[in-house]
């Protein structure tokens, strides 16, 4: 008994470690286990804790595929069931993280019958609101994703919906919410950007087919992306290989919405010396059809990248010789064009970027 004890210590110890680096869906964070019968009216949840591993405030549905308002038929992205948040509602669940590390907060959304929705999403002491305004994907649901620092070992996952309607159930519904353990990336001797290749990035939903739209006006302290920033008015879209064509490796991102839709990171450079930005631009094989055109930017250098597309995905390498004039160049790329799916007018979509490399002239072998 006296040898097992260091065993079962070591044991706990790990299992609490475990806990601490999530990768995936939360503990019910899909709402497949539902409210028993008597804590429903209608589709209404009564009492905070009647969704299993979550706590509810406000008005919030539990909503069934396929369920009916009026002539609108409500449907789920992942499994059979979804919450509705109306006025004011919000659900939360405490989840273990380790303290000093960045996460990123991952969930599918919809808009119901209210026209201008936002949502505050929040893990204690941080928050922050995601505009909800353009929808992006052709079934209505869209994955948004918002990152953070946590800044203590167990924290408070909270989404609220702010709004005021006549109707409590014109609120957004909410599916499939997760998290990923987000590891800063490095500059190495062969590429000065950051995360150049996309690889770090938000959880995806590996049932859903909408990628994740990384919000507007999101800076590089906490940013989803690590090592850029979304400079821009729209979101971006990060994209998985599973779903979408990439140019090289398993992510890139999408540039949505014209020059609203820009991405940028700034990289220490040397006054006088040359150096190679270069990159790859495509399309997603989504049905982006027609003339997509990326620039991209080098301090006050510039290039414009043409990619005619045929919607089926493909890429071409480009590629931004310039010679630095400042210790610090920021780099951006953005959509000159705004571009419909051709299989959905209704929907954005935008030229592919991925595999960005910054690299001195006398590395400058990548291109």
């Amino acid at each position: 008994m006296k040898g097992l004890l260091p065993t079962l210590l070591f044991l706990c110890v790990a299992s609490q470690l475990a806990t601490a680096f999530m990768d995936g869906l939360l503990p019910n964070g899909n709402f497949e286990q539902g409210p028993k019968p008597s804590q429903m009216k209608g589709t209404q949840v009564l009492g905070r804790s009647a969704i299993p591993r979550w706590e509810t405030s406000g008005f919030v549905e539990y909503i069934q595929w396929g369920h009916k308002q009026g002539d609108m038929l409500l449907v789920v992205p992942e499994g059979s069931y979804a919450v509705r948040l109306g006025n004011d509602a919000s659900i939360k669940q405490k989840v273990k993280l380790a303290a000093g590390m960045r996460y990123s907060l991952t969930f599918s959304a919809a808009r119901t019958c209210a026209q201008e929705e936002r949502l505050n999403v929040s893990a204690s002491p941080e928050s922050g609101v995601l505009p909800m305004q353009t929808m992006y994907s052709s079934n209505g649901w869209d994955s948004y994703c918002w990152a953070w620092l946590a800044k203590s070992d167990e924290v408070e996952i909270v989404i609220h919906n702010p709004g005021v309607s006549e109707d409590p159930a014109c609120g957004p519904l909410i599916d499939s919410i997760a998290i990923r353990q987000l590891f800063p990336p490095r500059r190495t001797n062969t590429n000065l950007l950051k995360n150049g290749d996309f690889e770090e990035g938000p959880y995806i939903i590996p049932n859903t087919t909408c990628g994740v739209l990384i919000p507007p006006q999101i800076e590089d302290d906490h940013s989803p992306l690590p090592g850029w920033m979304v400079e821009s008015l729209k979101a971006v879209r990060y994209l998985d290989a599973e779903h979408f064509s990439v140019p090289r490796g398993r992510r890139a991102v999408e540039l949505l919405a014209g020059k609203e839709s820009a991405i940028a990171q700034v990289v220490r450079t040397v006054p006088g010396r040359r150096y190679v930005l270069s990159f790859a631009v495509g399309d997603a094989g989504n049905a982006c059809e027609g003339s997509l055109l990326v620039e991209a930017f080098a301090g006050e250098h510039t290039v414009k990248v043409a990619y005619d597309s045929k919607g089926k995905g493909g890429s071409k390498r480009a590629a931004l010789p310039f010679t630095a004039t400042k210790a610090r160049t920021r780099i951006v790329f953005w959509s000159s064009n705004y571009v419909t799916r051709s299989d959905d007018l209704s929907s954005l979509c935008g030229p592919v970027i991925d595999d960005v490399a910054l690299v001195s002239v006398r590395h400058a072998n990548r291109v």
